[in-house]
């Protein structure tokens, strides 16, 4: 029933394709573009929010207070992410392991080190090698406070290698449907864990791109729902056991939690995308993967003023809506507090980063 539910969206989606405008496509483009940087960071940390992401990749502008690493990081993300783009344009050539520690080599920049205190005021550090897989051991404190090892460093290379032998030749032979490829390769892949940063954002990478490369939209793990995903790989390891080459291996039998919660995800950014392109409303907007529901009609009307007209005034935008200056100011604050709208410091003018594809 599952799999014909995500068959029929997919149809649903494919439908469309041919007649999507270039505003259309610019529209889609230009929201995966935030929401997947702005949620797959957001994941692993980073500060910035919404809006200061979306200024920084559509002009390049600094907005706000931010720790300049997570400025960079975000920039980086992009990079990554318009590079693994261009492979998926370039053909379906074989996945490799240089791509994969080329994508990670782009997104971390460049070698760092890691200061960590100890007990008894002690200290350690250790650097954190961009495109090189690890060199020390590493492991996670799940939510239930176990500690679970990943691979260790020396057993890493051959797993890898197995990775992406297994992946090319299971692509080849059909075996999998798209969903079930991409969920298993990214299960082996977590369970490997190789680098010693940046695999939560290399798995997510790696899965649009086996995504995209068979003509599938991609994806976006939202921040929001970060502990559903990370309970169905829990879930998943408690069924798989606690041995990496066990993970690493694993089977679609084994991680049936995790295709079931990566089913859902599939279908949910598909159903997504098709109503935001299918949607003739012109009050409705969308922010960060759902569709806003205004207790006023007057939110909607103000967002499309301010996005014909981002330096209007207050008293201006009293009257093309119809309503005091004091209810605009309130609408308004709201609207900021939500993360709808954002107010630049430079010109004072309005930003709008709810989307609409009309």
């Amino acid at each position: 029933m599952a799999q014909e539910k995500l068959n029929n969206l997919y149809e649903r989606w494919k439908a469309l394709q041919p007649l999507l405008t270039e505003a259309q496509q610019s529209s889609l483009s230009r929201r995966f573009t935030i929401e997947y940087n702005y949620n797959s960071n957001h994941i692993e940390g980073n500060t910035l929010t919404y809006g200061q992401t979306e200024l920084l990749l559509m002009f390049g502008t600094v907005s706000g207070e931010g720790h300049l690493h997570d400025f960079s990081e975000m920039k980086a993300s992009q990079v990554g992410l318009e590079m693994m783009s261009q492979a998926v344009k370039e053909g379906n050539m074989p996945v490799t392991q240089h791509f994969i520690r080329t994508l990670h080599k782009t997104i971390l920049r460049e070698d760092y080190t890691v200061y960590r205190n100890l007990p008894g005021g002690q200290h350690t550090s250790y650097v954190i090698h961009a495109g090189q897989y690890k060199t020390r051991p590493n492991s996670v404190i799940t939510r239930y406070g176990d500690r679970f090892e990943y691979a260790s460093p020396e057993e890493t290379p051959a797993l890898m290698t197995d990775l992406v032998n297994w992946y090319n030749e299971a692509e080849a032979s059909g075996k999998y449907t798209v969903v079930e490829l991409a969920a298993l390769f990214h299960y082996r892949y977590i369970r490997i864990h190789p680098f010693e940063d940046g695999n939560g954002r290399i798995a997510r990478l790696m899965v649009n791109y086996i995504l995209a490369r068979h003509g599938w939209p991609m994806i976006v793990v939202r921040s929001r729902k970060k502990t559903d995903y990370l309970e169905a790989l829990h879930k998943t390891d408690m069924a798989v056991g606690p041995v990496p080459s066990d993970g690493a291996h694993a089977s679609l039998t084994k991680i049936k939690k995790f295709v079931k919660y990566f089913t859902k995800l599939v279908e949910e950014e598909l159903t997504y995308n098709i109503e935001f392109i299918e949607n003739k409303d012109a009050s409705v907007w969308w922010y960060d993967g759902e569709k806003i529901a205004f207790r006023s009609p007057n939110a909607s009307k103000i967002l499309g003023i301010l996005k014909d007209n981002p330096y209007i005034t207050f008293a201006k935008l009293s009257e093309e809506v119809g309503i005091n200056v004091s209810a605009i100011q309130k609408l308004l604050d709201g609207m900021q507090e939500k993360g709808y709208i954002q107010r630049r410091d430079s010109d004072k003018s309005w930003y709008v980063l709810a989307s609409s594809v009309l």
